[in-house]
């Protein structure tokens, strides 16, 4: 069951910035049981009445999760959030193995070649945000974005060279190597504070927890406003059940903290909220209800 990328809506224009979903894949990959500890089949079939189709395929059990990309164009610049998978990269989860999805082209699209990107920001280091970081060409792994300021926060870059980033990688593979460093080694990176500023429409929301150097991306322009929320949360179950942390949480508990503190702002301010992996068109807003919290999609 694969959504065509094309199938909703994918730009949104907040007062003068504009942002574009850019989608590598959307198709299910996750399997609720393995992804949450505290899942179990039982509270899966009591949410069935609205998981399912949309956000849950009942034939292979498993979440429906796009992989994407946000373009965002503030100020006459342009600024990628995320990079996905990447083609051609060799990792050892099959669906992200060698890939050739073209995405590339679904940038061309918008009327966007990489030499035309100010700026790349990667949320954190997983391998289905860095991904297009590099491309092949002669049989190296170099910066697709020539041009660009690559930004990661200090936190995250020095988490995923240090002995424990390292054994995290055991589970993937090691995508640091072709995705992260040839950037670092080009001169194309800038480490940023969790609360950088990119520019006055766009800057960074510390969001520790999934990583330690996550962050959300606030856009805001002319009295609107839109959080790019990434990880924050892989699936709406998660604002029923704010306590699931994925077993891909560097700090399970920091990333419950977290998810609680910037869901109960959201919820109280209505701030419309894209999280990464949110079936399309991945925008909505959260409410509180029965002591936690849903999620309305737009």
């Amino acid at each position: 069951m694969t959504r065509p990328v094309n199938a909703a809506r994918t730009r949104f224009d907040i007062g003068a910035a504009r942002i574009d979903r850019v989608v590598e894949s959307e198709e299910p990959i996750l399997d609720p049981l393995q992804l949450f500890p505290d899942a179990t089949a039982e509270i899966l079939a009591a949410q069935m009445a609205w998981l399912a189709p949309r956000y849950y395929d009942p034939a292979s059990r498993l979440l429906m999760t796009p992989i994407q990309s946000f373009v965002v164009r503030a100020r006459g610049r342009i600024i990628v959030v995320d990079t996905c998978v990447g083609d051609c990269k060799q990792r050892l989860r099959p669906m992200f193995h060698r890939q050739q999805r073209g995405w590339l082209s679904r940038l061309a699209a918008l009327g966007i070649s990489p030499e035309q990107v100010d700026t790349v920001l990667c949320t954190h280091f997983h391998v289905d945000h860095v991904g297009w970081n590099t491309r092949l060409q002669d049989g190296r792994w170099v910066p697709t974005f020539p041009r660009a300021r690559y930004l990661f926060t200090r936190e995250e870059w020095e988490y995923w060279r240090s002995a424990e980033g390292v054994r995290a990688l055991e589970r993937t593979g090691d995508y640091i190597d072709d995705s992260v460093i040839p950037v670092v080694e080009a001169g194309l990176a800038d480490f940023v504070a969790m609360d950088h500023e990119l520019c006055p429409e766009v800057r960074l929301i510390p969001a520790a927890g999934h990583t330690p150097g996550f962050v959300c991306v606030d856009i805001r322009s002319s009295g609107e406003r839109l959080v790019l929320a990434g990880d924050l949360m892989h699936t709406p179950l998660q604002c029923i059940f704010p306590e699931w942390t994925t077993r891909f949480c560097a700090d399970p508990n920091g990333a419950v903290r977290t998810r609680i503190r910037l869901l109960s702002q959201w919820a109280k301010e209505r701030t419309p909220i894209m999280p990464a992996h949110f079936s399309s068109p991945s925008i909505g807003i959260v409410e509180r209800r029965d002591g936690a919290f849903s999620f309305l999609p737009e």
